[in-house]
């Protein structure tokens, strides 16, 4: 995905964030280990499993020492490493907010798993 696409990526998911009545960041972050429960179990079918592969393939490359364009060449080096972290928020709060929705339409009345 090109930088301007993560760029207009991230932005979206802040104003989706930032909007009035929308589950807000510590309400998404809280809710991304359910959703890979959900995920994993094959009871959300918002997601699939390969997505949520890549999403901890993005995880792995961030936290990882070995990089595609090594860190040392400046700021493409970094330049890298922050994209793939923009994709991965983007992701994650964009998936976390979908999950939310879909968890109150269908789990209404119950006790959420924890």
């Amino acid at each position: 995905m090109a930088k301007a696409a993560r760029a207009a990526q991230a932005w979206r998911v802040y104003r989706q964030v930032s909007q009035p009545g929308s589950p807000g960041l510590a309400a998404r972050l809280r809710t991304v280990p359910r959703m890979v429960g959900a995920v994993t179990r094959g009871q959300y079918p918002g997601m699939t499993k390969g997505k949520l592969a890549m999403l901890g393939l993005g995880v792995v490359y961030i936290l990882s020492p070995i990089d595609i364009v090594p860190d040392f060449l400046a700021l493409v080096g970094v330049a890298d490493d922050f994209g793939v972290f923009l994709w991965l928020m983007a992701s994650l709060l964009g998936e976390s907010g979908r999950y939310l929705d879909w968890e109150r339409r269908n789990i209404q009345g119950s006790v959420f798993p924890s």
